[in-house]
């Protein structure tokens, strides 16, 4: 008996388009992409100065030359973070002056409540998975903290690069605390990026919107049910009963 072909599905079925949404505007884009290269150049270049004394290092700073050259390196890894850094407040300011500013990225006592919320969801305490609009507590918490770390690193930078100005103002102690400060700053922000970070957006699941701009249709209703129905206009069962979906 010669077999049957099943016949095909029909033509709207063939071809699914996958709908994306906008998350990110280019200029947030591109200062993503500098705060990248700007904290791993710094990173690289830092680290060999912090640990001098260790074998691996000795290669990397063995002449009073290189030493220097990683210097100049990290200061204008700096130069290009700081840049970015006052970019940044300047557009937030601009924004707010035209009274534009989103509030997406301010904390609130709602985030400490769902915080809560998702902490007992996550030991099985509550069947009810929270609804969340673009950013969670979670994006929110990683934005201010690399915001504290990175504004520490850079007035402790500044202190270790001009340490003749601030000691005229200052006791000869700071210089030593701006160290720590700067160091241990950075290798606080290398952990959480890497545990954290890196974690939430790669491993746990593959986003790469701050790359793109955009977010497909599907992680935005799972992930984000509230905006997806502010851009959609399209209600979601998570965005109304607080259920998983």
């Amino acid at each position: 008996m010669k077999p049957t072909t099943p016949p095909l599905p029909p033509a709207s079925e063939q071809v699914r388009t996958e709908v994306h949404l906008a998350r990110f505007k280019l200029g947030q884009r591109w200062e993503h992409a500098i705060l990248i290269l700007s904290m791993t150049v710094l990173l690289l270049t830092g680290l060999p100065q912090k640990y001098r004394t260790a074998t691996w290092s000795h290669s990397i700073l063995s002449t009073p030359e290189r030493v220097e050259l990683v210097q100049q390196i990290h200061h204008i890894a700096a130069l290009l973070l700081i840049a970015e850094v006052f970019y940044h407040l300047g557009h937030a300011i601009y924004m707010l002056a035209r009274r534009q500013l989103p509030g997406d990225m301010l904390p609130t006592w709602q985030d400490v409540r769902d915080a809560w919320q998702s902490f007992k969801y996550l030991l099985f305490l509550s069947k009810k998975k929270l609804p969340f609009g673009k950013y969670n507590f979670e994006q929110k918490f990683t934005y201010w903290f690399i915001f504290f770390t990175v504004g520490i690193m850079v007035v402790s930078g500044f202190i270790l690069w001009f340490p003749e100005v601030w000691t005229r103002f200052f006791p000869g102690g700071i210089i030593p605390a701006a160290k720590l400060a700067h160091s241990t700053e950075a290798i606080v922000a290398v952990v959480f990026i890497i545990i954290w970070h890196f974690y939430h957006v790669h491993v746990e699941r593959l986003n790469l919107s701050m790359f793109t701009g955009w977010l497909n249709a599907h992680d935005t209703r799972q992930y984000h049910p509230l905006e997806y129905q502010r851009l959609t206009g399209e209600p979601t069962e998570n965005s109304e009963t607080g259920e998983s979906q």
